[in-house]
Parts: C-alpha cells; structure tokens; sequence
C-alpha cells in the first residue's frame, strides 16, 4: 500500500523532515511550499493524502480547503498546525479536513491519523462508484433518442409501468420492442423480480408450449424429467413474448386462459398451478390481419392490447439517429477498447440520409462495422456500409461506379483489415462463409 502524500507547509525544515521521515515509513511524499504550489501539483500529479498547515504566506491552508471543498477526487487533508484553536480546528472540519493535529505531533499518532484518512477516503470513493453503478442500472442505457415521438414512448411507459396492466408493442423488426419491454420492467414495482422474454418465432407448437408452462415426466419422449416453466420461473415478475403473432392458435386458447385467471397446467399434468406474472407481448405484424383470416384470436388480441405502444420506424425519427450513432460509437469503442471520439459531418449526412429498413437494430450493425475498420479517432463516411439517397443522385457529368465494383472493393477492405481471416471478415460482412467464398471466386479476389 503505497500512499502518496503531499506536505504543504511553508517551514522548509519542518517539510524536509517530515519527507524523510515519511519516506521511511514506507509512503510517497513530496512537498509545497504555500497553496499555489500545492494546487499545482494536485493537478500534475495525484495524492492520496495533504498534511496541510494553516498559516502560510499568499494561498494560506483555509484558502486550499474552500477551494477543494467541492471536489469529489480531492485528496483526504489532515491539517497540521502551531496555532490551534478552536475556532480554526472548527472552521477547517467544515470545509472538508478530516482530522486536525497541532505541532509538535507524535510521530506514531500522526500515523495512525493518516491510515484512518486514507481508509475513510477509499470508503469515499468506493460509495461513489457504488453509487453510479446504482445510478447506470436503474437507467436504460440501452433505450437512447430524444426526438418527439421517442419521448412520447417515455411519458407513456412512465404511467404505465407501475401497473400490471398487459402491454403490447407494435413495430417493425429492429425498432427496438424488446428493450421498451425491459424499460416497462425495470420501472415498474416488479423491477426485483425476473424478466424474462420468449421469441415465439423460434420453436414449434408442442416445444413452445413446454417451453412457456413447463411439462411433467413423461409427457412426451424427451421429457425425463420435470420441466418447469417461464411463467413458473417469472413468477411475480414480467414476461416478455416477442413475435406474438407467431404463436399457435391452440397455445392461443392456453394463454387466453392463463390471463384470466392465473393457473395454467404442464404438459401432461393434471392439475393447475397458479403463478402471477405480467404479459408484455410485441409483434411486428398487423394482428388485425391475422384476426381477419383465422391465425389470431380476437379475445386474446383484446386481451393483450389493453396498453398499446407503437415503435415507430427509424425513418420517421431521424433525430434519434446522430444520438444513437454515438451511444453505438462509445458501447463499442470500449469493447474492443479503441479510442473513437465521434464521426465528422460527412458521415452523419450519410446516416441521416439513409432510409434504415432494418431500423436501429440495422445502425448498430452499421456502427459496430464502422468501429472496427476505423483507423482513426474519428469516423468518416468511407467506413460506413451504407449511401445516403443525396449522394445516390446522378450527376450528368459524372459516372457513378456499378453495384459490383462497389461490392468487390468493399470486400477487399475487409479483407485486408481482418488480415485475410475469411471467417471474421464474413462476419463483419454479414454473410456466411460460403457466400464470401463465391464472391471470392467471382471477383477473382485473392490477399
């Protein structure tokens, strides 16, 4: 434990003994003379400790404290002095000096004084970071935008969420459902208790079924086993159904059941478990056509939609666009641990005048790509995979290079950044491996 401190005292006998012994000690010290010079140093280099003396010539030591006062990274400050009293041992408490010694000191006693400081400010500082992690989870770090409609959503959740109302959210694919879903729940009184979400595009009729209200041993081949299931393991707090309109129209009749009373039953059970669970649904269908030709239960579609929020496309909230490219910037900047500060103009004009049909799930690809290619500290158009319309307009006077062209050179880059590795570059592509492959061969491509 090397504890840095920094001796402020205008006695230069007393400073160099106090260094010494100090340093004997096992502790980092240097010194200043008057509170200029302290300051100076706290913004060259950081201590972890001051032992600062009241009466000096220019910044006297009451001077430094109101100036430190406010400071979170401020140093922990033992004030060591020849003439106490009261009034100044008082006044120094209040602008922040945790402890108070009057020369001549004790070796021993200032020791024990300085160990209690720095553990009382690594306390400090340790309350601070808990303080900001509480801070960063209980807000949606993910959930980003600022535009009209954007807020709108926000007023609506913020009503909403302390019920346990049904929700369901309507919107294309990658508009961002599910973390509006997450945002319910994390404002809501169930925030303590699981989230838990389901694509009921993923899995069959029967394993969806098993899946949502569990199944007992023996229900069917596979099942060795009790299973329980997601509304068992939600219990008390939320579940989120992604793609509802893809659900079976027997599980329909299950879940319909489920919302208006609780109970449910296994797969092969016979008996009915209760579990109190809220339901938020999203789709990126239109249910009333689902209804119309058979797919979708009307009283389960009522029954859902008491609370309706619609996402809209990215297209019809651009102003989210720069803001959200940003937060994708920092988010993988840190992850991969490279230093980009933003993107200059020409790359937001690019974004701004793209139609995002794959929305903001289709921009963090785009950013995350853009990120990884980057060389400098900023993003520039040319690492953006995508045109903006403006820059789509034909100019009569010049010629526009063919699709193909710009696909092989693009490959190319890639190529040459992933260092030849055709996996990664795949990936960064957003194609499999055998695609790149044919690409390959078809562009006579080769590293």
């Amino acid at each position: 434990m090397n504890i840095r401190i920094l001796i402020v005292d205008d006695e230069e006998p007393f400073r160099r003994l106090l260094k010494k012994e100090l340093g004997r000690k096992g502790f980092y010290a240097d010194t200043a003379e008057d509170g200029n010079i302290a300051l100076d140093k706290l913004v060259a280099s950081s201590f972890d400790i001051i032992l600062l003396d009241i009466d000096m010539p220019g910044l006297d030591g009451m001077s430094v404290l109101r100036k430190l006062k406010n400071d979170p990274a401020s140093p922990a400050i033992i004030v060591i002095t020849g003439k106490a009293t009261i009034d100044t041992a008082v006044e120094a408490m209040k602008y922040g000096a945790l402890d108070y010694l009057t020369k001549p000191y004790k070796l021993d006693e200032l020791l024990i004084i300085i160990n209690r400081a720095y553990e009382q400010r690594k306390i400090g500082i340790e309350n601070q970071l808990l303080q900001k992690e509480i801070a960063r989870k209980a807000t949606p770090d993910d959930f980003v935008g600022s535009s009209s409609c954007f807020l709108e959503i926000l007023g609506l959740i913020e009503k909403i969420a302390p019920t346990d109302s049904t929700v369901l959210v309507t919107g294309e694919s990658g508009t961002g459902k599910e973390l509006v879903a997450h945002y319910i729940w994390k404002k809501s009184n169930r925030c303590d208790r699981p989230f838990i979400a389901l694509n009921c595009s993923t899995l069959s009729g029967n394993l969806m079924e098993s899946e949502l209200f569990g199944h007992e041993k023996g229900a069917f081949t596979d099942a060795c086993s009790i299973s329980n299931g997601l509304v068992e393991a939600a219990d008390g707090g939320t579940l989120f159904l992604d793609e509802i309109g893809e659900m079976p129209a027997a599980l329909q009749t299950k879940l319909l059941r489920f919302l208006d009373s609780g109970e449910f039953r296994r797969v092969g059970a016979n008996k009915n478990l209760k579990s109190d669970v809220r339901i938020i649904t999203a789709t990126n269908r239109d249910l009333s056509n689902s209804i119309t030709n058979g797919t979708f239960r009307k009283d389960l579609f009522f029954r859902l939609n008491v609370i309706n929020i619609l996402v809209p496309p990215l297209r019809e909230r651009k102003e989210d666009i720069k803001q959200l490219a940003e937060y994708f910037i920092e988010k993988y900047g840190r992850k991969i641990t490279k230093d980009i500060r933003a993107m200059d103009r020409g790359a937001e004009e690019v974004l701004l005048g793209y139609d995002w049909p794959g929305n903001v799930r289709e921009l963090e690809n785009v950013i995350e790509r853009a990120v990884i290619l980057c060389e400098t500290d900023f993003i520039t158009k040319e690492y953006l995979s995508v045109t903006s319309k403006t820059e789509l307009t034909l100019d009569t006077n010049n010629e526009l290079p063919q699709l193909k062209e710009i696909e092989k050179d693009y490959i190319l880059t890639v190529l040459k950044k992933t260092g030849g590795n055709q996996t990664k570059a795949s990936r960064l592509l957003g194609v499999d491996r055998k695609t790149l492959y044919l690409k390959l061969k078809k562009y006579g491509l080769t590293l």
